[in-house]
């Protein structure tokens, strides 16, 4: 029997190698593809979006402090009681509902003597006693003009201080749920413009963040990181922004 040689066997082994060189290729093709496919489901566009409204408070809070000092404590709570008399027979004049009305307790403080040196003696110089009563009522426009007509009652001998009134609106919770919306369509919308210089389609929404609201009188341009809620204006603008990451097609 003759021995093989070795050239018999190169057929198979160029064979062999283009098996594995198509093999190479074929690998290599779907390896790119997938590499390609990979970065077009990673591309993002990053948008930020914003919806702002006027809205009118539907809800105020109005408060009077009433006080008295006097040498001792029981002049000082005479005094005070005469005064917050006074001040509620004033609201029930006003047609005020008891319903709407919240009489705090007595804040009390003592004064001591101070000689000029400022030091104290121990003795008490005097006694301070305020009391406050509360207003809670959706009739805005009512008690805002109420707030400032009050004051006439300092003529009358009542050390009254009427704070500020509170403004705020009820309906936020179902406010913040359309805002929300409206920033994401904004967002989209300034998506695609953004991509149709580029020549790229905007994809689904990948994520979304929803900020801060910012809550400030109208026309303000107060910004905050943690938000604004303004109490102090009547008229108010509300201000909603969402940041969107939406997939990028090329």
């Amino acid at each position: 029997m003759k021995a093989s040689s070795g050239l018999e066997h190169f057929p198979q082994f160029f064979a062999g190698l283009a098996v594995l060189s198509f093999s190479l290729v074929v690998s290599s093709f779907i390896f790119s593809k997938a590499i390609s496919d990979f970065k077009q489901a990673n591309d993002v566009l990053v948008v930020t979006g914003s919806a702002k409204r006027p809205i009118q408070s539907d809800y105020i809070i109005l408060r009077f402090s009433v006080s008295s000092q006097e040498p001792t404590a029981q002049a000082a709570y005479q005094s005070l009681k005469v005064q917050m008399e006074k001040l509620q027979a004033y609201l029930q004049e006003q047609q005020v509902p008891n319903d709407v009305l919240t009489l705090s307790t007595i804040q009390s403080e003592s004064i001591p003597e101070i000689t000029a040196n400022g030091s104290a003696t121990g003795a008490i110089l005097a006694y301070r006693l305020i009391q406050q009563l509360e207003i809670r009522s959706n009739e805005v426009e009512r008690y805002a003009k109420l707030s400032q007509q009050a004051n006439e009652l300092i003529n009358e001998g009542i050390n009254l201080v009427v704070d500020p009134p509170q403004y705020l609106y009820t309906k936020l919770s179902q406010l913040r749920v359309e805002m929300v919306a409206e920033a994401t369509k904004d967002a989209k919308a300034r998506a695609e413009a953004i991509s149709q210089s580029t020549g790229n389609q905007v994809g689904p929404i990948r994520s979304a963040t929803t900020g801060v609201f910012q809550i400030t009188s109208r026309n303000s341009t107060d910004v905050s990181d943690y938000g604004i809620y303004d109490t102090s204006s009547l008229e108010k603008d509300i201000t909603a922004v969402v940041s969107v990451q939406f997939a990028i097609a090329n």
